[in-house]
């Protein structure tokens, strides 16, 4: 009952909401306690394509369902040494769909497929997608995925460790990068479950 309520309260949200979703920086768990916003702003659907894998599109994301999104990005303090196992980018995303069940598809057949298919291949800036790792990410109010993504450049390597998780027709995303080949799993989960408490709360607020 409690989930479909909660369903039923992400169907009054708008896309003027997403922006509060998004976590501020003083939100951010203790370990990222100082790092300063880097990037914010609506993510639609053309935007969310220039950064996708090649064949991505603005009308393949609309048939998807997806309708918008905000995304706020951290960066730690000018001058932290980038050395290996340092986090250099840390970043908390809302997207809103038309229903709770496209949400699911594209945790399944964009996100986790998108990545599987391109190991190996160009991620454009001279980057090359390496490996993907499946994780398990635990404590999620409803189903949730994660990936460790490992990339590399002539600057060496760098690696991102990812949580998509549904709220509704909401999906919520999470994504640490780390200098190096490391897994930032406890600390997005930590991430990712604070996002998901300010997704109900403006979820419920809207209802």
């Amino acid at each position: 009952m409690q989930a479909t309520l909660l369903t039923r309260a992400t169907l009054a949200v708008a896309e003027k909401d997403l922006e509060y979703m998004a976590l501020g920086s003083n939100e951010l768990p203790p370990e990222l306690r100082g790092y300063r916003m880097a990037r914010e702003g609506l993510l639609d659907n053309e935007n969310m394509a220039k950064h996708g894998f090649t064949g991505s599109s603005g009308e393949r994301y609309r048939q998807a369902g997806r309708i918008n999104g905000y995304s706020r990005e951290f960066a730690p303090p000018s001058g932290t040494p980038a050395e290996d196992g340092a986090n250099f980018v840390a970043a908390t995303v809302a997207h809103l769909f038309e229903s709770p069940e496209a949400v699911s598809r594209w945790m399944r057949d964009i996100f986790l497929k998108d990545f599987e298919g391109h190991v190996g291949k160009s991620m454009g800036q001279g980057s090359q997608l390496i490996s993907v790792s499946p994780l398990s990410p635990a404590g999620f109010f409803d189903e949730a995925v994660a990936l460790r993504v490992l990339q590399g450049s002539a600057k060496g390597l760098a690696s991102s460790t990812v949580i998509d998780f549904r709220v509704g027709r909401i999906l919520g995303v999470v994504f640490v990068g780390t200098v190096g080949d490391h897994q930032r799993l406890e600390l997005a989960t930590e991430l990712g479950q604070t996002l998901e408490k300010r997704i109900v709360r403006v979820a419920l607020g809207a209802a």
